[in-house]
């Protein structure tokens, strides 16, 4: 059973929320509300989220603030930020969104469908990443196997690999086509660098389970990182 990515939502105004929620519905994932820049924060410190929309008018801490504080923590410095904002004072006003780190800037009253789809780029990146992690689990358990000689367990060695291979196939094959519809899509430039970014982990995870195949005479291999 796959796990349902989660969004945060963060707007002081509670008809803004339900508006968000009306919107993001369809893309049946979990959709977690926060009503100020304190509340996100706290919310980030137990969960994890595929995307955060933030909106930037908000009393005390600020979307800006609140975007600074999320970049600053390593848990949370990578996710993508969208800000949402019913002013519009220019381009400095846009930049200051982009410095704090956000990955797109909407005016309100903004399309639903754009709105959706840019989310839903950031949901299956989200997505792909977690298979990424995963996949990298079994490789790990499997290296500490084939380190244990007998000790490794009962399952065959040339089973697992085989296993491993075609699950990294399956994700393999769904980020090729993710970044030729952003390709064909002309998305968003952090989307098609996190595409890019998730490819090249594929790559390394490929190369590192290629190593393990009998005939290749590699040592273990370097995994990946995960950052």
């Amino acid at each position: 059973m796959v796990q349902k990515a989660k969004i945060l939502l963060v707007d002081d105004r509670p008809e803004n929320l339900l508006a968000l929620e009306a919107i993001l519905s369809a893309l049946d994932q979990t959709l977690v509300r926060a009503s100020s820049g304190e509340e996100a924060l706290k919310a980030l410190l137990t969960d994890d989220f595929a995307v955060i929309l933030l909106d930037v008018q908000m009393p005390g801490m600020d979307g800006f603030e609140t975007a600074a504080h999320i970049k600053r923590r390593e848990r949370t410095r990578d996710i993508p930020i969208i800000f949402l904002t019913a002013i519009n004072h220019g381009p400095h006003h846009t930049f200051r969104g982009y410095a704090a780190g956000a990955v797109d800037y909407i005016s309100k009253p903004f399309d639903p469908w754009v709105l959706r789809a840019k989310v839903s780029v950031f949901v299956e990146l989200y997505m792909k990443n977690c298979q990424l992690r995963e996949q990298a689990a079994l490789l790990r358990l499997q290296l500490e196997g084939t380190g244990q000689g007998d000790a490794g367990g009962s399952r065959e060695p040339a089973g697992l690999l085989a296993e491993l291979s075609a699950r990294l196939a399956a994700v393999e094959e769904q980020a090729e086509a993710l970044s030729k519809q952003l390709d064909d899509d002309s998305a968003d430039a952090a989307a098609v660098a996190t595409a890019a970014h998730l490819e090249r982990k594929l790559t390394g995870l490929r190369r590192a389970l290629d190593a393990l195949e009998p005939g290749t005479g590699g040592g273990a291999p370097t995994l990946p990182s995960q950052s």
